[in-house]
């Protein structure tokens, strides 16, 4: 599929709304369990996105625009959200996502982002030469990846629960 930026902004408008009608005032259980050593929980990944907000995605696509491929991107720390989030609430992380994307979304508007635009080359730390187009498409993947993480880890707090189901269910096996 060739990337619309209309298309860009819907799925990614979509996703706080998403994340609110999922997680807003479930028991802490649901929340701040994950599926081991090194994985993150529900509230570890809406921490992510908050970080993510904040420190890649429109960075990133500014970078490209003003300075093309002779600047590199500034590492994104993955995990930036431990510290950040320590302390708030489940609500608190989801109002503060949802504001932070709806900033977000007007400073990609206020970029006028023409398909010729689309093509200009940005250089990533470890992959190198990407587009903004690129980019772009990743933000949006980004966003259903960890919508389905954590769909993935809260079905798996039913995992033994659902009995012979499992056979049936793959999301409790990935």
């Amino acid at each position: 599929m060739e990337l619309k930026l209309e298309d860009v902004r819907d799925v990614l408008r979509r996703t706080p709304a998403t994340l609110n009608l999922l997680l807003q005032d479930l028991p802490e259980g649901w929340l701040m369990m994950n599926e081991g050593p090194d994985t993150w929980s529900p509230y570890d990944v809406v921490g992510h996105l908050i970080h993510a907000e904040e420190a890649d995605w429109i960075p990133r696509a500014k970078m490209i625009l003003e300075h093309g491929e002779t600047r590199t991107f500034t590492p994104f720390n993955r995990e930036g959200m431990f510290e950040k989030s320590q302390g708030k609430s489940m609500g608190e992380l989801l109002e503060t996502f949802a504001r932070l994307r709806t900033e977000t979304l007007g400073q990609l508007d206020d970029l006028n982002l023409t398909p010729e635009l689309l093509e200009k080359r940005g250089r990533h730390p470890e992959f190198g030469s990407v587009t903004l187009s690129q980019l772009l498409a990743t933000w949006v993947v980004h966003d259903l990846g960890h919508i389905g993480q954590i769909a993935r880890v809260m079905s798996k707090q039913y995992g033994d629960a659902v009995g012979p189901w499992k056979a049936y269910l793959p999301v409790l096996t990935r």
